[in-house]
């Protein structure tokens, strides 16, 4: 059914753009919350900050989830027989426990210790998806 996607010559192309650019707003927004969250920009009120760069995250995150989707409909017998994807997914699903565990806690009122390393593994996670998406191709 959707078959059209991975065989139109604009289609695949147009929605790794979209992905690509979910990924700059995810990640671009994600680190520098994180850098905030230890010390840099101190002058920044940590919450307004925060309220933004949560906004446009999401924003991102929604954008690689739709041209997702729509790229994992074009060949879903390939991508499920691919580990690395299995593994990207797995990767995808721990950072948004890591997010949720970060905001259930209140890391962000608290910014310590803890918090600091939830921001480490958040971006450790969120790189090593954007690894996977790229092997995706190459296995």
């Amino acid at each position: 059914m959707f078959a059209w996607i991975v065989s139109d010559p604009w289609a695949y192309p147009a929605l790794e753009v979209l992905h690509i650019v979910g990924i700059g707003l995810l990640i671009g927004n994600l680190v520098l919350f994180e850098l905030r969250v230890w010390g840099v920009g101190a002058e920044l009120p940590v919450g307004p900050l925060a309220r933004l760069a949560l906004r446009l995250s999401l924003l991102g995150f929604a954008l690689i989830g739709a041209s997702g989707l729509l790229m994992f409909a074009g060949q879903p017998d390939e991508l499920l027989a691919a580990p690395v994807f299995l593994l990207k997914m797995g990767l995808v699903l721990l950072a948004g426990l890591n997010a949720l565990w970060f905001h259930a806690r209140g890391s962000l009122q608290r910014l310590d210790r803890t918090a600091r390393l939830q921001t480490v593994v958040s971006m450790g996670l969120w790189l090593a998806v954007i690894i996977c998406g790229r092997w995706i191709a190459y296995a």
